[in-house]
């Protein structure tokens, strides 16, 4: 394995790791080099995996990469072992601005001695402080800090750093920041908005005209979702039963990959519904095994052979249906669009005050029914840990139309509850409420089992977004699907949401 190196652009980036990066872009790009980056470890409270950090592991490369939990952000960059890695500033040819690995000292330390990152990597700085806790000294620049060990009889406090500092002290780390000194950083590491990736001038060759990246979806019932702009902070509407494929493209660019339904391993359920069903009942009030063809896209794409494989259900109709609809799959935005031929959304909900909503008109009655249109969207949460981890990016969400609102960080039960309020007047009872809204277990693991939230689109075996390289904690593959009008929620052991459908 050749030394890794990198260019450091304080408060930006090390090499191609560059802060504000999404955890999906840089495991996936890892894990695309094992020859180069032959050992991952991945890091994450197992019982908070959404609102505590993300660490990833690079012990044969002397890295450690810390994430925020609830965006999945590349917050910070730490270098903890010098001598497995060669960090440089431009001009890559000037020699004396090389972090260089010195020999190993007596004591087996190595690394750049204070002399030279004061004298010839980053010059001059102001004093740094002294976390007695940690009995370390932190010399801090701009967008970098090092970190000196030092116990507390040899810290004077009011000594200058240069005399504070001998010619050889060692760091032992390095961190790469976004701030003006890491005192100052600290109190938003987690939270700061960091530039656009897209941005970084190394990375941004040529002119970048794809879209940018949707940082929020909030649902506001009756099939309409908002779509907001991480950056701009401008946004977009999807209408299911009304939004074309061309109007899709147009707002989020091509998609990754596009996956054609051909598995009716679960039309079962919809016979079934269809079948007990009667007209008082509002179509969208139905138990989530009766939901069951309403999500997400296996994480590779197929090709058009696979409509030859369906198995045949005896009705024409269906069978005319399903060869139409496809999945949009947005690996990198973290979330796929289900086009088909129109289909009624789900009703609005009911008012906050409780009184009885008007009769609400179907968006697709004014849609040709040879038309395709979004009709599903399935939202990814990303969670370490559960079976789909790092298929697809991170995509945060809210239920807009909830009192007290519920978020992609709320633990289900929460929503749940919430949810249950909201909707009681749609239902006759509390027991038909209770009968309708009861979980339905998957188990991921079983190559037969339903194996996604609510479609059967395929496995992920050999997949590119597999866990590959990466040591972690071992998979959750059994999961709860609960459903309300015009949501699934897949929900872990934990109680975090895996994913959900709006529909």
């Amino acid at each position: 394995m050749s030394l890794f190196s990198a260019q450091l652009h304080p408060g930006r980036a090390l090499g191609f790791l560059v802060l504000g990066a999404s955890l999906h872009d840089v495991l996936t790009r890892l894990k695309a080099e094992p020859q180069r980056f032959p050992k991952i470890n991945l890091t994450y409270n197992p019982q908070d995996p959404i609102q505590t950090q993300i660490h990833i592991g690079l012990p044969a490369n002397g890295l450690r990469l810390r994430f925020d939990g609830p965006e999945q952000r590349l917050r910070l960059i730490e270098v903890i072992d010098f001598s497995k890695i060669h960090v440089f500033l431009k001009p890559a040819n000037d020699k004396e601005r090389d972090l260089v690995r010195p020999q190993a000292a007596s004591d087996g330390t190595a690394g750049p001695t204070f002399r030279h990152i004061y004298q010839r990597f980053l010059g001059p700085t102001y004093d740094g402080e002294y976390l007695a806790a940690d009995k370390t000294y932190l010399l801090s620049y701009p967008g970098v800090a090092f970190s000196f060990p030092m116990k507390p009889d040899e810290y004077v406090a009011g000594k200058d750093v240069v005399s504070l500092l001998p010619a050889t002290a060692v760091p032992s780390s390095m961190a790469v920041f976004s701030g003006e000194s890491w005192a100052a950083a600290r109190g938003t590491l987690w939270t700061e908005v960091l530039p656009s990736v897209r941005l970084f001038p190394p990375l941004a060759k040529g002119k970048d005209t794809s879209p940018d990246e949707v940082s929020l979806i909030r649902i506001h019932g009756g099939g309409k979702l908002q779509l907001v702009r991480r950056w701009s902070g401008a946004s977009f509407w999807i209408t299911l039963g009304e939004t074309t494929p061309q109007q899709l493209v147009a707002e989020l660019g091509p998609p990754d990959a596009i996956y054609r339904k051909n598995d009716q391993r679960m039309y079962i359920h919809k016979l079934r519904a269809t079948s007990t069903s009667t007209g008082a009942r509002p179509t969208d009030l139905r138990r989530p095994d009766d939901l069951t063809d309403t999500d997400q896209s296996s994480s590779h794409p197929a090709s058009d052979a696979d409509d030859t494989n369906d198995e045949a259900i005896e009705d024409d109709d269906a069978g005319s249906s399903m060869s139409r609809e496809c999945f949009y799959n947005y690996f990198y935005l973290g979330f796929d669009v289900l086009v088909s031929p129109p289909t009624e959304p789900s009703r609005p909900p009911p008012p906050a005050d409780g009184t009885t909503p008007p009769p609400d008109t179907p968006a697709v009655r004014g849609t040709p029914p040879d038309r395709e249109v979004a009709t599903k969207l399935v939202v990814h949460g990303n969670v370490p840990g559960s079976y789909p981890f790092n298929r697809y990016r991170r995509c945060r969400w809210e239920i807009s139309y909830l009192p007290g609102g519920a978020t992609s960080e709320t633990p289900f039960p929460e929503v749940e509850e919430r949810l249950r309020a909201a909707w009681a007047p749609a239902y006759g009872s509390a027991a038909e409420a209770q009968q309708s809204q009861r979980g339905m277990v998957l188990n991921r693991g079983w190559g037969d089992s339903p194996g996604s939230s609510c479609e059967l689109l395929g496995g992920w075996e050999g997949d590119a977004g597999s866990a590959g390289n990466v040591k972690g904690r071992g998979e959750d593959t059994t999961t709860t699907l609960y459903g309300f009008p015009g949501l699934v929620f897949e929900v872990l052991k934990t109680g975090w949401v895996s994913a959900v459908t709006v529909f």
